[in-house]
């Protein structure tokens, strides 16, 4: 039986794309004890400085009842503060601690000696390429 698709699964390839680059992150993450979410704040955090808790939950993709869990693990385990922003009272800051910060650093290396061994293998141009194609899908697909 024939479907009525025809084109390929978009997401699908996209999510496998995804797990294909992250087979690479994740060992290192899990010899630090971070969740994939866990890493992704991190990164946020780390690119950003102090960031106010919405802004983290969309940078990082994690829902907003996820992220309380989030955050609240990280905060346990030294990595991250969390404090009323001053100038807003309503709302909630976000920084990773030096130890957080450090983990980043770390971390850092492994994730950009990943992105140079991609480099390598498809090319800097073909690279280029798919980053301002996915850029195109991102912002042909906004409201």
């Amino acid at each position: 039986m024939t479907t009525p698709f025809v084109h390929r699964n978009l997401p699908r390839l996209l999510l496998q794309a995804r797990e294909s680059v992250m087979a690479h992150t994740r060992p290192s993450l899990r010899e630090h004890g971070l969740s994939d979410q866990q890493w992704r704040v991190l990164r946020v955090l780390g690119e950003h400085g102090t960031v106010e808790t919405g802004r983290v939950a969309r940078e990082a993709f994690i829902l907003g009842p996820s992220l309380t869990g989030v955050l609240a693990r990280m905060e346990r385990d030294g990595l991250v503060q969390r404090e009323r922003d001053p100038a807003d009272q309503r709302r909630t800051v976000v920084e990773a601690t030096p130890r957080g910060l450090k983990l980043v650093e770390k971390l850092s290396r492994t994730v950009e000696a990943h992105y140079e061994w991609m480099e390598q293998s498809l090319g800097k141009r073909k690279l280029e390429q798919l980053y301002q194609l996915l850029d195109e899908v991102i912002e042909l697909e906004q409201p």
